[in-house]
Order: C-alpha cells, then structure tokens, then sequence
C-alpha cells in the first residue's frame, strides 16, 4: 500500500461526496421507495400478515430489518453507475496518469456509497418511528446493528464494482442488483416462512438476506440472535472477499 494511499482516499472521496450532495436526488430516490414500501405493508398488507404472526407482534418492527436491506441493495446501483460513467469519460485514465493510489479510486466510490447508504438508513429508521417502531435494543445492540449493516453495505458495494467497470451500458451496470433488490421479498422479511410452501421456504431460509434481518430483528428487540448472526457475518464476509478479489483483478487488467 502506498504511503500517500490515505490522503489520496480522502481526495478521491471528498470528490465522490460531493457528486452525491449536488445530486441529492439520488439518495432522495434510495429513500422513499422503501419508505412508500414499509407504509404500504404497514398499512395495507399489515393487517393481514400479522395474523400469521401473532396478535402481540408490532409489525413495523418485524418488517423494518427487511425494508432497510432493500435500501442498501437499492442504494449501491449508483455505485456501479457513477463507475460506469468515470470508466466511460476517461476519468480513470486521467487518473492513472497522475502520481496517486489507483486503489484509491475505486475505495473512493466504496465509502462514499457506505456513507450515502447510512444517510438512507437514518432517515427511514426515523420515519419507522413516526409510524409506530419501538425498538427494545440498548446501545451495544445498536453498534451491532450497525456494524451488519456497514458490511452489508460494504459487500454489496463491491459486487457493485464488477458490474461498473465491465458494463456496456447504464442500463447493464445497474441490471444486476434487480435480485438482490428483491430478494428479501423471498424471506422472512414481511412475513414468516412457515407460511410458504416447501420449496419456496426452503429457499427463503436459506438465502443470504434471511439470516441478516433475523439477526438485526433480534437485535433491535433485544431478542437471542443464536447462530443468525455468525451465519450473517459468513454470508458477508463471504461475499465481501469474492467480490473484492474479482473486482480488483478487473480493475487491474483495466489499468495495465
């Protein structure tokens, strides 16, 4: 690593950040599909899907784990299209051609999609309180939660990264984050899994969103997390590593 890779990080993600906060509308669009999505279960599906899970259940906290990891699966898209475009004006080769980290171009996008993605996750936790969230979870709780959303974040970004730096279009760059985006649809997110039938319940427990929004669940309700939370950070971490080592072999031969 490069003596100058941290000062050359900050450059690169104060010029991230500051395409994000003249582009609000991007984080605006993270925001209120979620939001619409959590009013609309909490509102209109509610009602019927509590009754699957019991009289005594506050459903927006039940739903709320799920809502928020569709807002990070929405939210790193524009990771891998503010890539797309730099790949594409040759930005990244005006780059390479200066004294700096070329790491440090692509961690740039990495953490300011962290720190958009965080902005989105407070403003729904605070809309989820204005309709009724009323979480048990004491301060050590919270850091947990944190911190598996952080990585979940942090995983995504960098499957994000692969799509940005090989897709022929805006279009494909976004293309595969459709399934993940719904993929908490396919779980226990907005209703239990004993509902489904067999083989949809077999898949919906035994996907990587499942385990995260069991153990964030439990976690806000100061509930026993069990074998959910090292099953999330194996998930995780997992993908973290996988995407991150293909990601920079990509970037790498792009940069030769």
């Amino acid at each position: 690593m490069s003596k100058h890779f941290f000062s050359d990080l900050g450059v690169m993600l104060g010029r991230s950040m500051r395409h994000i906060f003249r582009s609000m509308d991007t984080i605006i669009t993270v925001t209120i599909v979620p939001i619409m999505m959590m009013l609309l279960f909490v509102y209109v599906y509610g009602g019927a899907i509590k009754t699957s899970l019991g009289t005594n259940v506050n459903y927006v906290n039940y739903m709320l784990p799920g809502v928020l990891l569709m807002s990070i699966a929405s939210g790193i898209t524009y990771t891998a299209v503010r890539l797309f475009y730099d790949v594409q004006g040759g930005i990244f080769e005006r780059f390479h051609s200066m004294p700096i980290t070329r790491s440090s171009m692509l961690w740039g996008h990495v953490l300011t999609s962290l720190v958009s993605n965080a902005i989105s996750v407070v403003v729904i936790i605070l809309v989820a309180f204005l309709i009724g969230f009323r979480p048990s979870a004491g301060g050590l709780s919270w850091l947990a939660v944190a911190g598996i959303l952080a990585l979940f974040t942090l995983a995504l970004t960098w499957v994000a990264v692969i799509p940005g730096l090989t897709a022929k279009s805006a279009d494909g760059a976004t293309a595969f984050a459709y399934p993940i985006i719904f993929l908490p649809f396919i779980s226990s997110a907005f209703s239990s899994t004993a509902t489904m039938p067999s083989a949809v319940r077999a898949f919906a427990e035994n996907q990587p969103t499942s385990p995260i929004i069991e153990t964030v669940r439990s976690l806000l309700n100061s509930e026993p997390v069990g074998n959910d939370i090292w099953i999330s950070l194996a998930w995780c971490l997992g993908i973290l590593i996988v995407a991150y080592v293909f990601a920079m072999l990509i970037y790498k031969r792009k940069a030769a």
